[in-house]
Order: structure tokens, then sequence, then C-alpha cells
């Protein structure tokens, strides 16, 4: 059976789309526009979407959570007039709540944790008209590249199961690249927006630093190298998502300048020519597969024939001082989170609790002083202003998202078949782009442009500056009419 074939038959009947289905024809603003129109209704889109989770799921496991009732009462109950009005949607099961709603974050030491309060981006998803229907996977507290966990198993790739579907965002992304809605909530700590969109064939943005809301419980996450946002198929999802959600929000440290105009003007403005900076090698000095450096030299000629101005160059840091001040915030931020959590519930953390290298992160973290702490935020925020004057030469930098194309499964996940040394490095090597706007707070973009000679999707990255996801947004759009993806999709039994 077809992807296509999955889709409920009610909605099949009333679009009159036949096989091919709403889900799969219309991005996210496609589908509220047929709600608008009355050409299909919520209840009719939401059944389509868990019909085709039930259908997909099995074979690729990116549902953490089934919350089908709560869908259904929020129809019932009347949704508000949002841009997304009727949409169905996926939440991300990592520090992301809805009030009474199991929230797991990929973790046993988390099984049974009910939050007393709602997220303020979820209530901006919910104003926006998005119908929630269930969490997606994540590993065990976001902490690698890959949708692994011992709660939840391993989420597959739709492209190849054997494959990874990238992380900490990989559930979201199977489901997208499943065809069970167009786009869903991610979240990016190191890369864990664009890692997952690579691996999946899907648009991926990571907005600036404080873009988009992270309360109430705490308005940063990782001392601000986490941000909130959604993997997607369209440019324009990308952009209004990003209209729905952005702003300020009590008690927060920071907040970034608000675009001219709208986010989704910007896809379909020309950004004029602008000046690329092409960066093939990683910081780190560590080894790129052929096919991603193939990938991003062919988008720097893309780029050029769209009358950009394209120069090869590097940034100069110190990948090895950035990685042990990335351990300074994250190890004790972890290691904080589970004790805390073990002393309320009156448990001892091990084994039975948390995967090996999450033990590790904490065991690791409980080693830094507040001095070390300090000292790592200064290291970060040397990097900032030291990337922000290289980008005083250029509005863009282009680079691979990853260093190869999906890993399979089993490498770099968190009960791994060796050390928590070899462990890093499996995966700083296979994701050594990505942290750079983790680590400045700018935005970055990964864009399905390419595939391997096996036929696995290969993301290309553009780094933008603080606050320029406006910019991020023109070029994608430009390059999305240039050199289309939609119908580039998975095909599987």
């Amino acid at each position: 059976m077809s992807a296509g074939a999955l889709l409920a038959p009610a909605v099949q009947a009333r679009t009159g789309e036949g096989n091919a289905g709403v889900l799969d024809e219309n991005d996210a603003l496609g589908l509220a526009e047929l709600v608008r129109k009355r050409k299909v209704s919520p209840t009719e889109l939401l059944d389509a979407a868990i019909a085709r989770a039930e259908a997909t799921n099995p074979r690729f496991n990116f549902m953490a959570q089934e919350l089908y009732d709560l869908g259904r009462r929020a129809i019932a109950q009347g949704l508000p007039q949002g841009p997304f009005t009727g949409v169905p949607w996926l939440l991300k099961d990592l520090q992301v709540y809805k009030q009474g709603e199991l929230t797991r974050n990929g973790s046993r030491l988390y099984r049974d944790y009910r939050p007393d309060v709602t997220s303020e981006l979820v209530r901006r998803h919910e104003r926006a008209g998005f119908v929630i229907f269930g969490k997606t996977t994540t590993p065990e507290f976001g902490l690698t590249g890959t949708t692994e966990s011992a709660l939840t198993g391993a989420t597959r790739n739709p492209w190849d199961p054997n494959r990874i579907a990238g992380g900490s965002s990989g559930g979201a992304a199977a489901a997208v690249a499943a065809g069970v809605i167009p786009a869903a909530h991610a979240s990016d700590g190191g890369g864990s927006i664009r890692i997952p969109a690579s691996c999946c064939g899907l648009f991926g943005l990571k907005p600036s630093r404080g873009r988009v809301p992270m309360g109430p419980l705490r308005t940063e996450g990782w001392g601000g190298l986490s941000t909130y946002h959604a993997i997607t198929r369209s440019v324009r999802d990308s952009a209004a998502i990003l209209d729905a959600t952005h702003g300020v929000e009590p008690g927060s440290r920071y907040g970034a300048p608000s675009p001219e105009g709208t986010f989704l003007s910007n896809v379909g403005r020309d950004p004029g020519s602008l000046r690329v900076a092409l960066m093939t090698r990683p910081i780190s000095g560590s080894p790129v597969d052929p096919e991603c450096i193939e990938a991003v030299r062919k988008a720097a000629l893309l780029c050029e024939s769209l009358g950009h101005i394209v120069e090869e160059a590097n940034l100069e840091l110190d990948a090895a001082a950035l990685g042990q001040a990335s351990f300074a915030i994250i190890g004790p931020a972890v290691a904080a989170d589970v004790t805390d959590r073990a002393r309320r519930l009156g448990v001892t953390l091990g084994p039975d609790l948390l995967e090996p290298i999450t033990l590790g992160f904490v065991e690791y973290g409980k080693t830094f002083s507040a001095m070390d702490h300090a000292r790592a935020g200064n290291v970060l925020q040397e990097a900032a202003v030291r990337v922000g004057q290289f980008m005083r030469r250029y509005d863009v930098v282009l680079m691979p998202t990853l260093a190869s194309p999906p890993l399979p499964i089993g490498r770099i996940g968190l009960s791994p078949d060796c050390s928590f040394e070899e462990w890093g490095r499996r995966t700083s090597e296979f994701s050594p782009f990505c942290q750079v706007a983790n680590w400045t707070g700018q935005p970055a973009m990964s864009v399905p442009l390419a595939h391997s000679a096996s036929g696995l999707p290969v993301g290309v990255m553009f780094l933008g500056r603080y606050g320029e996801e406006d910019l991020l947004f023109r070029l994608a759009g430009q390059l999305e009419r240039a050199a289309p993806w939609k119908d580039r999709r998975p095909t599987f039994p």
C-alpha cells in the first residue's frame, strides 16, 4: 500500500483527491485553507492523521504518546480562528507541557510525570488553531543526534528503516516524512531540528535565541543553547508557524528583534544578491563524507545561478574549548534535573532508570564548579562575538548540515556498544557543523536540496546573522522555487 492510500476514505470522498489525499497534497497552510473553505472538516483531518499514524507508526516508531481524545475534545469544544485552525499537530515529548498529560522526556525516570502547567508555546499552538493529538519520540533528555531510547525504542527513518531519523526531534521528522502531518513541533539544543530535517529530507529552521517562548517553568534551555520551533515540508509553513509563536513571554531574559513584516511575507520576497561564505571544513577538522561536500558545492552553484556571490571561507574557532564549554553547561543542567527528580521520587539513580550515556552526563556534570560554568559562558560569548564579526563580511554561511548521510541504527544512541568517550567522538564527527548556531544563538536552517547515491536525504545548512530569520526565509523561499522538493517523498510498503 502506498503512503497516499492510507488516507481516511471520508476525506478522500470530500476532497475528490483519491489516493493522493489531502495529507499528501497540502502543507499545513493548505490544510487550514481547506478547512476555512469547508472542503474538509477538522474532524476529518484528525481522523486522517490518526489513520496514517496508526498505519505507519508500527514500522517507524515516532509516537511517544497518543492523545487522540485530547484532539477530539478540542474540536468538540470549538477551535479558535487562527492561521492553522483544524490542522492536526504533534508535540515533541521533551519539556513541552500540556497540563495533566504525560511528559516523559524520553526517560524511564519521567515515565509517570504529569505537569500541572501548560507551556506558553503550547498555548500559542492552540491559539493558532492546531489540534494536538499526540507526542513524538525523543532520546533521553534530547542528548544525542538519533532518536533511540530505552523507554520508547528506536525511531526509524522512512527513507530507510535501518537508518536513524536523526535527533533529538527524530520522532517529529519521521512523522512528517511518513506523511502523518505536514509539520510538527521540534526543538534544537545542538542541532536537534536540523539533524533530523537533514536525515528525513525536510526543512528545519532553528530560530534565534529568545525568539520562541520556552516557559513558564524556565525561559531558556541549557543556558540559552536550546530553542523551539518546528520541522516542516514547506518553507512557508515554517515561517507561518514562527509568526504564530514568536515573541517574548513573562520573565524572558531576552528576546530576538521583530522582523520587518511577517516571516511569511518574506518567503515570497527576493533576497537580492547575498554574500555567501562557503564552508566545507568543520571547525574540528574532522572528516566529511564526499557526498555531503558535493551536496554543499552544488548548493553553492545553485546560489550563484540565483545571483548570489559565493566565496570559500572558514570560521576559525577553538572546537575543543567550545566542546568543553558545552559539556560544562549541559552536564550540570542534566545532573541538576535528574537528581532533583530522583530526590522527589525517593529513588536511586542507576541503569534501571537512566541510560549509560545519560549517567555519564550526570557524573560528569557533578564535577564542574560554579567558576567552570561561568568560564564556559565566557567561551560561548567570545565565540558569538567572533562569528558576529566574521558575518560582517557575509550575509549567510553555507555548509553541510551533517558530515555523512543518516547513520545506521545503534551507532550514537545513549546505550551504545562503546565508552562515553567513543560515543562523544562518534556524535561530534557525525554532526560537527550544527552546534555553532547554538553556541552563538544565531538562526540556521537545513534545506533538503540533495540525496546520496543510495537515495538517502542530504541537507545543506545556512547560518544567518542573529535575528535575521526573515532573510533566511527569503533565501529558503527562493531555493524552494528554484529546486522544489515537495514531491520528493520516501516510498514504503
